[in-house]
């Protein structure tokens, strides 16, 4: 049996994509100066790889499965190469989606698309831009940025940039503005269609899948536990939040019982004032490791 070649994403997403997978099951050891980090499943080989580059080796192959953004995947015009098996968005510091947008310096006389016309824009995501003009009708010349992008805009270098932000602070911070948005991106699981094609790796894809997905969405819930009068139980439930709805157990004190449910992490410092007011003692909040 050939182990399944998985590409893991080396830079800004590979702390976060090994946390995700000892949550999920797998410990991931990185080597310093190399590339193949070790694996506790023998059924699987890891490559250390960049995520600008993964979907071309997953397409080609190389690899049989991988994590990256949508963004490199259309970059790489591979998005009808490989099979996307989920969406798994790990690696975000706040709840705004991460986006490609056009930036300009805050006194540039560009307030729409058109205003570039044969002008100079730089960028990493080189074709997802060209085609973005082409589709808008706006001739201009995009220029291939090795980084700091957003700097060559502040220094005059470029009339603009395409440059991915999430809350776009730090843009703002460097004295530029955003003109408009590009695309969103998100993390993607992805798959070569040869090995999703084998029986066994299609098998050990969709095990990988559903544990990297229940350990990300585990992240998002708690387990909320507690006792509960007896005759307080009504009012308790008429607005406790559960998955399906909450676990009830017999106390050996007949005037109490034990509550647990399944929770938005969110919505945890909102409930446990009312639970404490409708009666509940012994509140208690534990961490999820995987929700299926």
């Amino acid at each position: 049996m050939t182990p399944l070649k998985l590409g893991i994403p080396k830079g800004s997403l590979e702390q976060a994509t090994l946390e995700l997978f000892a949550q999920a099951g797998w410990h991931i050891t990185p080597f310093s100066r190399n590339y193949f980090p070790a694996i506790d499943d023998p059924e699987l080989t890891c490559s250390l790889v960049r995520p600008q580059e993964m979907a071309v080796y997953v397409a080609d192959g190389t690899l049989d499965l991988g994590l990256t953004g949508l963004d490199w995947i259309l970059e790489r015009e591979c998005e009808e190469k490989v099979i996307s098996i989920a969406t798994l968005d790990y690696s975000k510091s706040s709840n705004q989606p991460c986006r490609w947008v056009l930036v300009v310096r805050k006194d540039a006389p560009v307030h729409a698309l058109a205003d570039l016309q044969g002008k100079r824009i730089a960028t990493e995501l080189e074709h997802v831009t060209r085609k973005y003009l082409q589709k808008n009708g706006v001739e201009a010349e995009v220029l291939f940025s090795w980084g700091a992008t957003e700097a060559k805009a502040v220094e005059g270098l470029v009339d603009a940039v395409v440059e991915i932000t999430e809350t776009g602070s730090t843009i703002h911070a460097h004295g530029l503005r955003i003109v408009e948005e590009v695309m969103q991106t998100s993390t993607r699981l992805i798959a070569n269609p040869a090995a999703c094609a084998d029986p066994w790796k299609k098998a050990k894809i969709e095990q990988i899948s559903l544990l990297l997905s229940a350990a990300l969405a585990a992240r998002h819930k708690v387990i909320l536990k507690m006792n509960i009068p007896t005759d307080r139980l009504a009012d308790l439930t008429a607005f406790l939040p559960s998955l399906q709805s909450p676990t009830i157990s017999h106390l050996t004190d007949p005037a109490w019982l034990a509550v647990e449910s399944v929770v938005d992490r969110k919505q945890v410092r909102e409930l446990i004032p009312r639970l404490k007011a409708a009666g509940a003692v012994g509140i208690l909040e534990y961490d999820l490791k995987k929700v299926v």
